[in-house]
């Protein structure tokens, strides 16, 4: 019998190609063939983005595009919360199913290409720590879904739900399994990181012949032991968070925190329904700088929220030169359906205001940010290599995450590869990146081996 080929689109942030990992694992273990291409497909699988009007409008043009390529397309993520506007679109989509919901997923999969597959495991070659896509050095670890907040700009709680960690046994076998398998950076994500374990009331766990509790502080602690970069996205400014700065400083985990802080106009974000504590955050901030010194922030705006006036945004700007944050995303406001602020009732900001504010504020962060990587010439940094090109490799240094910050080009002497870990001197940098000279010709860096390899 014929083997049945899937294509497959993984569109929208980290969180839905984590959703998507698990889809294809789930495929591959039911000895579904994966496909890059839509000609050899016998049906094709698209993961939506539904966070804001762009997003959808991409993840429709996905559909369209393997409809035309293809014919037979199933449609999955945010987006399939909403199934009228696929179909009103294109009312050909074989099912449409919403995000997390994977068993229905791979359900209408085996609806369209039928398969009676026996599993055996010693030729069916799915890897231990399944379907990965992302390089096989760093990994994304969801360890919650669903969000308890009520943003007045999102409707991510109307698409996932309210919180749902997942227990602390589970996250961190995940976790050993990919430090088993090569991986050397871990990427922990979720809606709201800090929010992990409340729901489950920290629930303990148990881990290597230990408990361990289902919260954010103890989830560090014990990542650490598997001697791999640990690296936090999504974390909010819960006062808690304050317990992960000397696990940073004492190198347990990356000296490295991703905070939404959306903007710091205190009217601004009373009507986001964000906290509005501004003040008190500048003042952590440069508190957790003095105990972390190496500490990277990194965090988003959005610009032209309705009623935001030329007074809140400079305010803004100057919030800015006060906070130096090192690493910065702007977002011009885009009115989602569905999401409470579009009923708040205050005046849209125009389009080219939105704008010309936008062009404002990534100019202001520009010279922060150059000058904070300035501040790195002639200094040593560890860099994890990503990939080599015909100009040499690229990595990344400990203050970057992967697509959304910086990069470190670096020169050396002997050949690297993805995956190697080394020491080099910073000679220039710019906005964004970084240039270095490898210093450890003789050999990478290796991290703590607690498996025997």
């Amino acid at each position: 019998m014929t083997t049945p080929k899937v294509g497959f689109v993984s569109l929208g942030c980290p969180k839905a190609l984590v959703d998507s990992e698990r889809i294809l694992t789930q495929l591959r273990t039911d000895g579904y063939e994966i496909v890059p291409s839509y000609d050899d497909a016998d049906v094709v699988v698209v993961n939506t983005c539904g966070f804001i009007d762009s997003a959808k409008a991409e993840s429709l043009d996905a559909i369209g595009e393997a409809i035309a390529e293809n014919g037979k397309v199933i449609v999955t993520g945010c987006m399939g919360v909403d199934e009228s506007a696929i179909r009103d679109v294109h009312p050909s989509v074989l099912a449409v199913t919403g995000p997390q919901q994977y068993e229905r997923v791979v359900g209408a999969v085996h609806e369209a290409a039928p398969h009676q597959h026996r599993h055996d495991p010693h030729i069916d070659l799915v890897p231990a720590q399944g379907v990965k896509l992302t390089p096989r050095h760093y990994a994304y670890l969801k360890i919650s879904e669903g969000c308890n907040h009520s943003c007045s700009f999102c409707i991510i709680p109307s698409m996932r739900g309210k919180l749902v960690s997942r227990p602390v046994g589970d996250v961190l076998r995940e976790a050993e399994g990919l430090a088993k398998a090569g991986v050397k950076e871990l990427l922990v994500i979720s809606q709201d990181t800090s929010a992990y374990g409340v729901d489950l009331r920290y629930a303990p766990s148990e881990w290597r012949g230990r408990e361990v509790k289902t919260r954010l502080t103890e989830l560090c602690e014990a990542l650490s032991e598997l001697g791999i970069r640990v690296r936090l996205h999504y974390v909010y400014p819960y006062p808690h968070v304050d317990e992960l700065i000397p696990l940073m400083a004492e190198g347990k985990i990356l000296p490295y925190l991703d905070i939404p802080f959306q903007h710091a106009s205190p009217k601004v974000l009373k009507a986001m329904k964000r906290p509005a504590f501004e003040d008190k955050t500048l003042a952590r901030i440069k508190r957790w700088r003095e105990l972390c010194p190496e500490l990277t922030i990194r965090s988003t705006f959005i610009v032209g929220f309705p009623g935001e006036t030329e007074e809140d945004f400079q305010y803004l700007l100057d919030w800015l030169s006060e906070a130096q944050l090192d690493r910065v995303g702007c977002f011009q406001y885009s009115p989602v359906e569905g999401a409470p602020a579009n009923e708040l009732g205050l005046e849209p900001v125009p389009d080219d205001v939105k704008q010309e504010r936008w062009e404002r504020f990534m100019a202001h962060q520009q010279q922060i940010s150059a000058a904070r990587l300035e501040r790195k010439i002639g200094r040593e940094i560890e860099v994890l290599v990503d990939e080599v090109d015909e100009d040499g490799p690229i990595g990344r240094s400990e203050a970057d995450a992967p697509e959304i910050d910086g990069m470190v080009f670096l020169e050396s002497k002997r050949t690297l590869r993805p995956g190697d870990v080394v020491r080099a001197r910073v000679t220039n940098a710019d906005e964004y990146d970084l240039w270095a000279e490898v210093i450890e010709e003789a050999q990478p860096v290796k991290f703590l081996d607690f498996y025997g390899a």
